[in-house]
């Protein structure tokens, strides 16, 4: 027998650290959602949290695609996903396209960290999702070429990831036993000594 949403949001918990905000920790990726609708207030203040994150020369290159339950866009978004997607991410309530112009406005010049500040802006509204108590999966398995095509995408923008974004789902719902295995398997990062260098392999002491 798998394990409910609520036993499996308690265990995709991170570990508590002392002055790091909650919300950070109590973010995870579920593929299973519920029936449940997102309201529009709250699609507002996902991308509210959005709007505000940093980008090189205040360009906010980033823009976002949204597409409902039973909407057209919702439709054309979900027909571009490939492989296990398929399977589960049509339950989404919400699929949202992530798009950034690699063209300054300002001056027409190449915007090379375009890309970066379209993470940022992704990262500020999985934050304020889970703050809200909604979840997030953010997909890089879609087919890009037909995502610009049905949603009519300049070729100036770079097209990032499909977020998936709801109320949590059982477990159970999903559509076969290695999607469940994924569901319920414990959260697992790299330990800050893998991530944090004072020179190159040289991990910073932080204790």
């Amino acid at each position: 027998m798998t394990l409910s949403a609520i036993e499996v949001n308690n265990l995709k918990q991170a570990p508590a650290v002392q002055g790091v905000l909650p919300v950070v920790h109590q973010r995870w990726s579920a593929r299973s959602f519920s029936a449940r609708d997102v309201s529009q207030a709250d699609l507002a203040r996902v991308f509210e949290a959005a709007r505000w994150a940093a980008s090189s020369s205040n360009e906010q290159p980033w823009r976002f695609i949204v597409g409902v339950r039973n909407s057209l866009t919702h439709n054309k978004i979900f027909s571009t996903l490939v492989g296990f997607n398929k399977a589960w991410a049509g339950s989404a309530p919400v699929l949202i396209l992530g798009v950034a112009n690699t063209v300054f406005t300002h001056n027409g010049t190449p915007n090379t960290y375009a890309m970066y500040d379209l993470g940022a802006a992704s990262s500020y509204l999985t934050l304020e999702a889970a703050a809200l108590g909604l979840t997030t999966h953010q997909m890089a398995g879609y087919d890009h070429d037909a995502a610009r095509q049905v949603l009519d995408i300049p070729e100036s923008y770079a097209l990032g990831s499909v977020i998936a974004l709801g109320y949590q789902g059982e477990p159970a719902d999903l559509a076969n036993e290695q999607l469940i295995a994924r569901e319920i398997a414990p959260r697992e990062r790299k330990p800050l000594k893998e991530l944090v260098f004072t020179a190159w392999g040289e991990p910073a002491n932080l204790a």
